[in-house]
């Protein structure tokens, strides 16, 4: 049991590291595509969508849909 408590814990930090890579990375481009960002970032696994979705928790992101993608920046 111990040992899972120890990978969860793992797993939340590597979710908020993601979500303040995120958080600067949109600080410096503005508005960007999703897919331009994980390309960018290169985030590991599904970090750059569980970084999204801790910003999107705090209220911190501003989502638009265009044709073909959504782009996001800092509210």
């Amino acid at each position: 049991m111990a040992r899972t408590k120890e990978v969860k814990m793992g797993i939340q930090e590597q979710i908020i590291e993601s979500a303040g890579t995120i958080y600067n990375y949109l600080s410096n481009k503005g508005e960007v595509s999703i897919s331009k960002m994980q390309k960018d970032l290169s985030l590991e696994d599904n970090f750059t969508a569980m970084g999204l979705g801790w910003l999107s928790r705090e209220d911190k992101l501003e989502y638009t849909q265009k044709a073909k993608s959504v782009t996001v920046k800092l509210r």
